[in-house]
């Protein structure tokens, strides 16, 4: 019975390092447009997550991403948005809407996914994975806000979270982007 108990708390152990070790990159999710994208398509890059919404005080910051994304994507970079519900109905559009908002207002030509929920009991499974420890290996975090942005280097792996009234050209971020 001990050698069992042994046995099974093994188990539960190594389980536990299987799904910590888990990447970004194993994830698939659909675009806004519907079409599956599959998160492997971006290894060796680094990748700026951000959950967006049209109706935010923050939503300015999408003019600074397109920046970033257009100044960096050559340079094994990309940003990806997730259009979020979550925080005081402030993204209430539709997949059309949503795209017809961010393309008219501010020009986004980087890739935009479905409308997930961030936070709560529908949390959609890449953002559990974002704020989970013990799946991303690295931290704990909780979506506090519209634009909080999650930092993933170029083999998959949560490397920082950073709040949302941070812009999205900051010095971290910036300094992030541009280390080997």
């Amino acid at each position: 019975m001990k050698n069992l108990l042994i046995i099974i708390s093994f188990i539960i152990s190594f389980t536990n390092i299987v799904v910590a070790q888990k990447s970004f990159h194993d994830f698939k999710t659909k675009t806004l447009t519907g079409e599956e994208f599959d998160l492997s398509s971006l290894k060796g890059k680094k990748i700026l997550v951000v959950n967006t919404a049209s109706k935010c005080g923050l939503t300015p910051q999408y003019k600074d991403l397109e920046a970033l994304y257009k100044k960096y994507k050559d340079h094994n970079f990309v940003v990806i948005g997730f259009p979020a519900n979550n925080f005081m109905n402030q993204e209430p559009g539709t997949a059309e809407e949503i795209a017809e908002f961010c393309e008219i207002n501010y020009g986004v030509s980087f890739p935009m996914m479905q409308k997930v929920s961030v936070k709560g009991k529908d949390q959609n499974p890449i953002y559990t994975w974002l704020t989970n420890k013990d799946l991303n290996g690295k931290l704990d975090s909780e979506v506090k806000w519209n634009f909080q942005k999650y930092l993933i280097d170029e083999n998959g792996n949560l490397v920082d979270v950073v709040p949302p009234k941070e812009k999205p050209d900051s010095e971290k971020i910036i300094q992030w982007i541009e280390s080997k």
